[in-house]
């Protein structure tokens, strides 16, 4: 073994070793599981209360907070709907990026997380290199969790939601821990060219990016085994609504 495969082997070893650190941070700071997925059921089957339409990243920042502080994790500061990219969510716990995904089959074993927009590495007018790439998406990572929700409308009358944490450093969501490839049109005007970039496939998963949707990276995140350890809660809620807000403010003031 060569001196570049010791660093290589490493500092997987060293990212491995953060990413289960990171997973006994919170398991040690949270202690109450219980209440964790009892204020989760709360939470998103209260917003359905009056809402039909399914919990987004944009509203799961809001509920997350709250969740979040009513098991006793402070929450410093919110990006309150904010396109910046990187952490949405400053917590005791640390950094928190929240993504909203769902559910394409009934199998429930593949999900697609969309992330930064990569213009200024990569594009149809310049297309990069993997080092430049891998080194932009981890630049912008200034949080320890991706808080993701995942939801199941396979069911015409109601939606199955999914909490996962997962450490930013997990190999999974870490673009290190790929191989990138080019990837080349095949019809058209742009048969031949290159029109993104895509990577190996690790236990299901990989990345890739379109330059057609503004180079930004999309996570394709396979539902294994290792990944559904990350769910620390999961509620099914009707897509019945039983108030409107009008109705809401007549109880709460009444």
């Amino acid at each position: 073994m060569n001196g570049e495969e010791i660093i290589m082997k490493t500092e997987e070893k060293t990212d491995e070793q953060s990413s289960l650190n990171l997973s006994k941070n919170f398991a040690n700071t949270c202690i109450n599981k219980e209440l964790i997925d009892l204020n989760f059921k709360k939470c998103i089957q209260g917003y359905h209360l009056v809402n039909t339409s399914p919990v987004n990243e944009t509203i799961w920042e809001d509920l997350n907070s709250l969740i979040f502080t009513s098991v006793g994790i402070e929450v410093y500061l919110q990006s309150e709907g904010s396109h910046l990219p990187g952490m949405d969510i400053n917590t005791s716990i640390g950094g928190i990026s929240n993504k909203s995904s769902k559910y394409l089959t009934k199998k429930q074993n593949r999900i697609d997380i969309s992330s930064y927009r990569l213009t200024t590495v990569c594009s149809d007018k310049h297309c990069g290199d993997p080092k430049d790439i891998i080194q932009e998406i981890n630049k912008r990572k200034n949080f320890e969790y991706y808080s993701i929700i995942v939801r199941d409308e396979m069911d015409k009358e109601q939606i199955t939601y999914y909490w996962l944490l997962i450490p930013s450093n997990h190999d999974v969501v870490n673009p290190s821990s790929y191989n990138w490839e080019p990837t080349f049109g095949k019809r058209g005007k742009n048969k031949d060219a290159q029109v993104g970039w895509h990577t190996n496939s690790i236990n299901g998963s990989n990345m890739s990016i379109a330059f057609s949707m503004s180079s930004q990276l999309w996570m394709h995140i396979e539902m294994t085994d290792e990944i559904k350890k990350f769910v620390i809660a999961s509620c099914t809620a009707l897509k019945k609504t039983k108030y409107n807000y009008i109705e809401l403010m007549d109880k709460v003031n009444n």
